[in-house]
């Protein structure tokens, strides 16, 4: 039976990349529907080490993360760079779906479906908002989300829309609106967190955003994606942002 190595257990100090790691593994665990009575029955690791890493107190040895990773289908090292804080590239892993399945809708709704759960195990962990390492963190993953509603979104360009499709976009999507609007709370909000949630409360399209601005529909899309607009659409959305506020 295999069991974990401490992490300040004695002083009851949470180290919060364990707690990160450790979260998004237990979302990741229920997502696939892996009891612990299983894994500790398979001898991938014992209950009690299992809880005490879900809840952020302990850190498994290499062999047991390498052993987790697999039962929990995540490339090697996944559970390591979720501790350092280090996207996983589920936008990137579910385009390979796409890439291997060809047109397997239900695989690939799926893949999307499981990906936002994983996503979420990890938001869940996430420091409050007046944390400087929050807005970088929550960043990272509304651009693993967004990877995700991109491949999402293409498949439903390319093959029958389904209703399982239909889900996984929802879901994506309900993810990105959550967390964004928590992000635009955060005082290190990027523009584009800050545009979105000022346009979602005005009940603006990017279109109708865009003309009260001045600006294009794809400075608006942009900024919102954060990919870099021009000093004079900045303005100008900042501008915008102030009225709508």
């Amino acid at each position: 039976m295999t069991n974990a190595e401490s992490i300040d257990e004695a002083t009851g100090v949470l180290d919060p990349g364990v707690a990160r790691a450790g979260s998004a593994a237990a979302a990741r665990r229920r997502q696939l529907d892996i009891s612990q009575r299983s894994l500790a029955a398979d001898g991938i690791i014992n209950a009690g080490a299992l809880i005490a890493f879900e809840k952020g107190r302990s850190w498994p040895r290499e062999r047991t993360r390498a052993k987790l990773e697999e039962v929990l289908r995540w490339p090697p090292g996944t559970i390591a760079r979720l501790r350092r804080g280090e996207p996983i590239s589920t936008g990137e892993r579910t385009e390979a779906v796409i890439a291997t399945g060809g047109d397997d809708v239900p695989l690939i709704a799926q893949a999307v479906v499981t990906a936002v759960h994983t996503l979420g195990g990890t938001a869940e962990t996430l420091p409050p908002v007046d944390d400087e390492d929050f807005t970088p963190r929550v960043s990272a993953i509304l651009s693993d989300l967004r990877q995700l509603e991109a491949v999402a979104a293409r498949a439903a360009r390319i093959s029958k829309v389904t209703p399982a499709l239909i889900k996984a976009l929802s879901a994506v999507r309900r993810r990105i609106d959550e967390l964004t609007m928590l992000a635009a709370a955060a005082p290190g909000a990027t523009l584009g967190q800050r545009l979105y949630a000022a346009r979602r409360r005005a009940n603006l399209t990017i279109d109708e955003t865009a003309q009260a601005a001045g600006v294009s529909d794809d400075d608006i899309a942009g900024a919102e994606a954060e990919r870099p607009v021009t000093p004079a659409a900045a303005a100008a959305i900042e501008a915008l942002i102030g009225e709508l506020d």
